[in-house]
């Protein structure tokens, strides 16, 4: 892992000071709830990178990670991609147990190791892709040494096949927040047009790089017509949320199976305190906790 880089597109904490405050936030939901799930209403969103053996503090096993769908399919969870889960939130017809999979940047290994498990389960996920770095006109800045990313081809392929959907995650990646109007208007803009003209199909989610945005950023996103935009604010999604705002929960490679079950049941949906301090201190102004712009609702 190369260690400069744009502040707030790569990892952030150490993985092992991530991984055990992690650990203990998992403790205390243990206790707290007896380790049992949670089947109030409302969605909850995962998200992955990699799935591979490399030691990068973006990788989890593909070992792990078929224990962890395994688990979500023996525990009666229901697995989507993001358009499709939101739709059911937003008819008020979204089940206890439902989960919207997703994976940020395209890289290959998630073709090549997570796809199979999905299919054996089941399930589905959206892929969201910042497009210059597909292209290979721009580059994941953390890395020393780029992992292999899915092609052109391969992405229309699979988008085709059904169980991975593919959808917006910038043009090359940057925090949009360091950006000038035109810059971070570009970015967000330039990607849904990049991908709809490879897919040939309205694309209508988008992720902030490092679910990092502020009111512009959202408003941009809402001038480009998108329907949905992730962030990486931790908590439950529920009818009337913001769309393009949408709360999920990052997957570590030192998440352990308390830990993996305690994101599922709801144990995670809390930020950890100062966290808010501590983004704002290292990436810049972040989104508002004012009321959500009604224009933005679901439907209720």
């Amino acid at each position: 892992m190369a260690g400069g880089g744009i502040p707030g597109v790569g990892p952030s904490l150490p993985a092992p000071l991530k991984a055990a405050v992690t650990r203990t936030q998992s403790v205390w939901w243990l206790v707290r709830a007896r380790g049992k799930l949670d089947d109030s209403s409302g969605l909850r969103i995962i998200f992955y990178h990699r799935v591979s053996e490399d030691d990068d503090p973006l990788a989890v096993s593909p070992r792990r990670f078929r224990q962890q769908m395994e688990f979500l399919a023996n525990a009666g969870f229901r697995v989507f991609g993001l358009p499709e889960a939101v739709a059911l939130v937003e008819e008020g017809r979204c089940p206890p147990r439902t989960i919207a999979l997703n994976f940020d940047d395209g890289f290959r290994d998630v073709g090549e190791n997570a796809l199979p498990i999905l299919e054996l389960l089941g399930f589905r996920a959206t892929v969201f892709v910042p497009t210059g770095v597909i292209d290979g006109t721009a580059s994941f800045p953390w890395y020393s040494d780029q992992p292999p990313l899915l092609t052109w081809e391969e992405i229309v392929e699979l988008d085709r096949a059904g169980t991975l959907r593919f959808e917006a995650h910038s043009v090359t990646h940057p925090n949009l927040l360091l950006l000038s109007d035109a810059e971070s208007r570009r970015e967000i803009s330039q990607s849904k047009a990049d991908l709809e003209a490879r897919l040939g199909r309205p694309v209508e989610a988008f992720c902030y790089p490092a679910g990092l945005f502020g009111e512009r950023e959202l408003r941009f996103v809402a001038d480009a017509r998108y329907r949905l935009a992730v962030s990486c604010e931790p908590g439950v999604n529920v009818r009337g949320a913001d769309p393009l705002a949408l709360r999920r929960r990052q997957i570590d490679p030192r998440d352990r199976r308390l830990d993996f079950r305690a994101k599922v049941a709801g144990g995670h949906d809390k930020p950890l305190p100062l966290r808010g301090l501590y983004r704002r201190a290292r990436y810049g102004e972040q989104h508002s906790k004012g009321p959500v712009n009604p224009r933005l609702r679901a439907s209720s």
